[in-house]
């Protein structure tokens, strides 16, 4: 967070934009044009980041819901347990993205979130966010965009999708949230185990490199272990087409 200001106690949104360009928080702060006050208000609200390694876990499923985080750096992933003990992935969580929104109606995690390398996460106590957000309209309804963003990631993936389509989709979809962070498109480090990405795409881990192995064949794409370089995007991005 910032209080850099510019004339007559506004925002100088270039400054801010500077020094919050790899802080997780600019999609709070940066579109709303806040004054100083109400950037000083919100810094007032956003506790230390927390730091956790590979296979710590931010919150469980269960524990009561106390705040919201704001991805610093790293990833995450978030998953639930079903009633027979295997692990459902459920997405995974890049700098800038909001993660816990998921507890607010219930007042409690409706699933787990675990850190996948060392990453680093802002804690926002909702309670005083909320409260904030009353006198903030801006903040308000930036609050309900997350809210709605956050329930459309959760539209489940066509059933009858190829393995093809469903991982042409995922690099795509990635590609293009890593983009819009500033980080290159078509230079992916996966953080995710591909048996990770496997039971996120529904489907099994031989099926993850066969597939991945046939798009390296075609030209598509270049992969070195955990690295993937996007190569040829544009058949790619047919297949997710003929998914919709």
């Amino acid at each position: 967070m910032s209080s850099a200001t510019g004339q007559a106690g506004q925002l100088d949104l270039r400054e801010l934009k500077r020094v919050c360009s790899n802080c997780s928080l600019k999609e709070l702060c940066v579109p709303m044009g806040l004054d100083r006050g109400e950037v000083e208000r919100l810094d007032k609200v956003v506790e230390a980041s927390r730091t956790l390694h590979n296979g710590d876990h931010l919150f469980r499923k269960g524990d009561q819901m106390r705040s919201i985080y704001a991805v610093r750096s790293g990833t995450f992933k978030s998953y639930v347990v079903n009633q027979e003990g295997e692990e459902q992935v459920i997405g995974f969580h890049l700098p800038g993205e909001l993660v816990g929104l998921d507890a607010i109606h219930p007042d409690y995690h409706q699933c787990s979130v675990m850190a996948l390398d060392t990453a680093s996460a802002c804690i926002l106590p909702f309670a005083q966010l909320s409260e904030l957000a009353t006198s903030i309209p801006s903040l308000q309804r930036q609050i309900m965009r997350l809210l709605s963003k956050e329930i459309s990631t959760m539209v489940p993936r066509a059933a009858d999708a190829t393995a093809e389509e469903r991982m042409a989709g995922f690099l795509l979809d990635l590609s293009r949230r890593l983009g819009e962070r500033g980080y290159s498109t078509s230079e992916l480090r996966l953080s995710m185990a591909r048996k990770d990405v496997a039971n996120y795409l529904r489907l099994a881990t031989e099926t993850v490199s066969r597939v991945l192995r046939r798009f390296q064949n075609e030209g598509w794409i270049e992969v070195d272990r955990r690295d993937i370089r996007l190569v040829n995007v544009k058949p790619m991005q047919a297949l997710v087409k003929e998914d919709k």
